[in-house]
C-alpha cells in the first residue's frame, strides 16, 4: 500500500464533526469523521445521498470548516490558518473537480487550463507549456482551441480535469465527476482520472454513485451514522 513509502498523509481528516441547523433543529452530518488520503492512491466514497458526501469533500479541500475535529494536510494542521493561508494551499495543493465541469465558455480549452497557473503567479509562457501538456496528455491535443460549447461532454470534463491538476496538487477531490455522463463517457473519464493518479502520484479522492467505478480503484469508504467506514 502507499502508506509504507510515506510518513504523512497528503490529506487526514481527523475526528471531523459538523452540524447544519435544520430549522431549530441541529442536523449531524460528520461525527467524528476520519480519513487519510495517501499519495498516488484512488479512494472511492460511496454513500446514499444526503449522507455527507459533499460536506466530506468541501473540508477535506478547505472549502468548509469543522465544527470540530482537524484537518491536516501534509501533515500541518489547517484549523488555526488565516483565510489567506487556506486560500494559497487550496490554490497550491488540492485539486477540484465537478458533476458540472464549470468551465469558463469564454475561454478556450488550452485558456481554461492556463487560468489557475496565472492566478498562481506563472508565466504566460510556462502555463501555455503545460497546459498544453497536459491537455494533449489526456487525448484532447486537437481540441485545445475550442471553447466549451464546442466540445462533447466527455471533452469538457477532461479540460476540467487539466484545470485540476494544472498546478500540481498533491490531493485531488472530485464530487460526483462523471454523473452527468453516458456510461461509456464516464469510462473514458475514469480512465483518465486514473492515468493522472499514477502518472503524478497525486492522492484522489472521489464521490460516486458508480459501483462499477468504484470497484476499480485501491480503496473503497462509506459514510455511516457520520463516520467515515472502509469497504470490503
Amino acid at each position: 500500500m502507499s502508506e509504507g513509502a510515506e510518513e504523512v498523509p497528503v490529506v487526514y481528516l481527523h475526528e471531523i464533526k459538523r452540524q447544519y441547523m435544520q430549522g431549530e433543529t441541529p442536523l449531524t452530518i460528520l461525527n467524528g469523521a476520519k480519513l487519510a488520503l495517501w499519495a498516488g492512491q484512488s479512494v472511492a466514497l460511496v454513500a446514499p445521498s444526503g449522507t455527507g458526501k459533499s460536506t466530506l469533500l468541501h473540508i477535506a479541500g478547505l472549502l468548509e470548516s469543522p465544527d470540530e475535529g482537524e484537518v491536516y494536510v501534509g501533515g500541518t494542521p489547517t484549523s488555526g490558518l488565516s483565510d489567506v493561508d487556506r486560500t494559497q494551499i487550496r490554490r497550491t495543493e488540492i485539486g477540484f473537480v465537478y458533476q458540472s465541469h464549470r468551465l469558463l465558455p469564454e475561454f478556450s480549452a488550452l485558456e481554461n487550463v492556463m487560468l489557475p497557473q496565472m492566478i498562481r503567479g506563472l508565466k504566460r509562457g510556462e502555463t501555455v507549456k503545460r497546459a498544453t501538456e497536459i491537455l494533449s496528455y489526456l487525448g484532447l491535443s486537437d481540441r485545445i482551441k475550442h471553447r466549451p460549447a464546442e466540445l462533447s461532454g466527455g471533452e469538457q470534463q477532461r479540460v476540467a480535469l487539466a484545470r485540476a491538476v494544472a498546478n500540481a496538487p498533491r490531493a485531488l477531490l472530485a464530487d460526483e465527476p462523471t454523473g452527468n455522463l453516458d456510461p461509456n463517457t464516464a469510462d473514458h473519464v475514469f480512465q483518465a482520472l486514473m492515468q493522472l493518479v499514477k502518472a503524478t502520484r497525486v492522492a484522489m479522492l472521489i464521490a460516486t454513485h458508480n459501483m462499477d467505478l468504484a470497484g476499480r480503484m485501491d480503496r473503497r469508504v462509506s459514510l455511516v451514522n457520520g463516520e467515515v467506514v472502509e469497504l470490503d
